[in-house]
């Protein structure tokens, strides 16, 4: 807790606490200690805090120095909103008035509170703040000064609230639900090029209609691949700063079961409260929370990648569990679970349907195909002159899809002429619609190793750390260093700010789909990431030196797995459990084994000569058991030159 000059405890922000951990302030609260720090500035600050805000609250009075540095510099220039109180002594402190122009300097969103004087006083209109500057002069100079002027004279232009307008209270409630809407814009990453897609942005705008009352879904049709996804981005990054709360969902295609619902519904109950809702843990109790919780707020949905009814009835069925102006985007390939009337389809370009409007996206025009294919196989926006018609060859047969323009021309940079003319006689032999076929071949031009990191990337790691699957393919000689920026230059994966992998659904599909294709026993392929098809292989004992990857979670019941069960799988080197038990007796099993991933791992562990020297990812959590209470026939063998590191530990109680 801050102390003030006069001895009296001033409230501590949650940015002190978390700055250590490289937390980021939210809003940047300027005022003088004397006129507010007892009243309005620290009821406006618990209010804030109160609702979530990440405050930093200064006390200018003990500033040391002349100049605007360190922690004070960090927080302005890490808010996202600075909020000057002003009062009529306001302009007495130097600090203040430094803090000010460096907010102006900065560039920051600005909201001014007029708290006992007019703006017109901190507009220099009257003596009122003159005389605390000519003060100033005498001690810091003209030319000092003159930047406080102008950031005086600035700011009152600026949207603000004026105390006399209304009381204490309700001005702050008006300040903090203003402050949360503007800090509720969650800008969703868009990719680097752009092209083609500002049509289809007015098209949808128009369609929301914002100024309209009542309560719109917007439904984004189209093949995969086309942009869908791409366009309800940029609408959603252009419009949830106007909404009371805003949450983009992606691919709820994926929410195929009860808990993976629930889980939808937490986070968009978190997203948009700005907090962790009450536990909950069925769906027809989200249900009630999304229906109680909303229905007086004005929200921004974004439902990616919907496909079922039934996903729809459990995230956002009715109008009437959101509030006036709500606007609900959904993105499917396919329209035909919701009950639109057959004679409608043959509109091409939107479909009403009560509170639905259907949006019909369409192939990229041939100039902004060509621009785009240019921009990531030549870096340029045409092709150069000697590869104009092989280019437009191979766009004509891509159908103009935005993914297959990115993912083939990617796969092109950089390779001669005889590879881009195979290119394209390969793609005579696709089908015009069959896009995974078409982003096969870049996948048929990658070596070996390039190939194992983006199928086990399409099984098991979209949205994991990239660092964690890191340890493994380096210790198969996969050198992923050097193959990870490989594939992200292909479009092939990508990886993220917060470093975590991931890929278009339809990659992800590609690459499943070449796994099946490997056999048609499941035993015979190399990578098993259904459990259910998993623990059918294991329980029969059907296993085979195909396989190098295995998960076993998530499944209706918990099971003890026995050696017999795991001698038919020598060279399985990932393995995924939840639950249950290892027992028999291990020797010489698993010797290849390099990533084990174990949630709610036995405190009890009944295997025996369970060695696992070549293993370099290991993965505890939700366990209760401890290291030491293992014994030694117990523990698994590890060889502490080949473990790289024990990962995570969550909530496992090891020590």
């Amino acid at each position: 807790m801050r102390k003030y000059s006069d001895g009296t405890a001033a409230s501590t922000s949650r940015g002190d606490v978390e700055s250590s951990l490289g937390a980021e302030y939210e809003v940047f609260l300027s005022f003088r200690g004397p006129d507010t720090r007892q009243n309005f500035a620290d009821c406006l600050y618990h209010a804030m805090d109160g609702a979530g805000i990440r405050v930093f609250i200064d006390n200018e009075e003990i500033r040391k120095g002349e100049e605007i540095e360190g922690e004070l510099k960090r927080a302005i220039e890490s808010s996202s909103i600075c909020i000057p109180i002003f009062s009529r002594n306001y302009a007495v402190s130097a600090w203040c008035l430094r803090e000010l122009a460096y907010m102006v300097y900065r560039k920051a969103m600005i909201l001014p509170v007029f708290f006992d004087v007019e703006p017109r006083d901190v507009k220099l209109k009257t003596k009122l703040y003159h005389d605390a500057l000519q003060k100033h002069e005498e001690k810091y100079g003209c030319e000092v000064v003159q930047i406080w002027k102008k950031a005086l004279e600035k700011v009152p232009d600026m949207s603000g609230w004026h105390l006399k307008d209304t009381g204490h209270g309700e001005l702050i409630k008006i300040i903090v639900a203003e402050v949360s809407i503007k800090l509720n814009k969650k800008d969703k990453k868009l990719p680097d090029h752009l092209v083609g897609i500002e049509d289809c942005v007015d098209d949808v705008m128009r369609l929301i209609d914002e100024g309209s009352p009542d309560v719109r879904y917007l439904v984004i049709h189209g093949m995969g691949g086309i942009g869908k996804t791409t366009l309800a981005k940029v609408v959603f990054n252009q419009i949830s700063s106007r909404f009371h709360g805003c949450s983009f969902i992606s691919n709820v295609r994926e929410a195929s079961n009860g808990s993976k619902v629930v889980q939808l519904q937490k986070q968009l109950l978190s997203e948009i409260l700005n907090s962790n809702p009450h536990e909950f843990y069925d769906s027809d109790a989200g249900i009630y929370q999304i229906n109680t919780r909303f229905r007086r707020k004005k929200v921004l949905i974004v439902l990616d990648d919907l496909d079922e009814m039934d996903q729809l009835s459990k995230l956002a069925e009715k109008p009437d569990w959101f509030g006036p102006g709500s606007r609900i985007i959904i993105t499917t390939r396919d329209t035909n679970f919701l009950p639109i009337e057959e004679e409608n389809r043959e509109n091409n370009v939107r479909t009403h349907f009560k509170e639905f409007t259907i949006y019909q996206m369409r192939e990229l025009s041939s100039r902004h195909a060509l621009q785009l294919f240019s921009k990531h196989a030549f870096k340029m926006d045409s092709p150069p002159h000697d590869y104009d018609h092989i280019s437009h060859d191979i766009i004509c047969k891509t159908g103009r899809l935005p993914l297959a323009l990115v993912v083939i021309g990617s796969s092109l940079y950089g390779k001669s002429k005889p590879d881009w003319k195979a290119t394209s006689k390969k793609l005579d032999l696709v089908p015009n619609r069959d896009v995974c076929h078409k982003l096969k071949i870049s996948f048929e031009m990658l070596e070996d190793a390039q190939k194992e990191i983006f199928l086990d990337i399409a099984c098991y790691f979209i949205g994991k750390e990239r660092i964690h699957p890191h340890y493994m393919w380096k210790a198969l000689d996969f050198s992923p260093k050097i193959e990870i920026p490989v594939l992200s230059r292909m479009s092939l994966i990508k990886v993220d700010g917060n470093d975590k992998l991931s890929m278009h659904d339809l990659l992800r599909d590609l690459g499943r789909e070449i796994v099946r294709k490997e056999h048609k026993f499941l035993e015979k392929r190399s990578r098993l990431w259904s459990p259910k098809d998993a623990l059918n292989v294991v329980q029969h004992r059907k296993g085979t030196d195909n396989i190098t990857a295995l998960k076993l979670t998530g499944l209706p019941q918990e099971h003890n797995f026995t050696s017999e069960e795991f001698s038919r799988l020598p060279n399985l080197r990932l393995l995924e459990l939840e639950g249950g038990n290892l027992t028999g007796d291990f020797k010489n099993l698993l010797s290849s084994l390099k990533w084990l991933s174990w949630r709610r791992c036995p405190s009890d562990l009944q295997a025996i000569n369970l060695c696992l020297r070549n293993l370099v990812v290991l993965k505890l959590s939700d366990s209760k058991s401890r290291l030491e209470s293992y014994t030694s026939h117990e523990m698994p063998s590890l060889d502490n030159s080949q473990l790289l590191n024990v990962l995570e530990f969550e909530d496992t109680g090891f020590c």
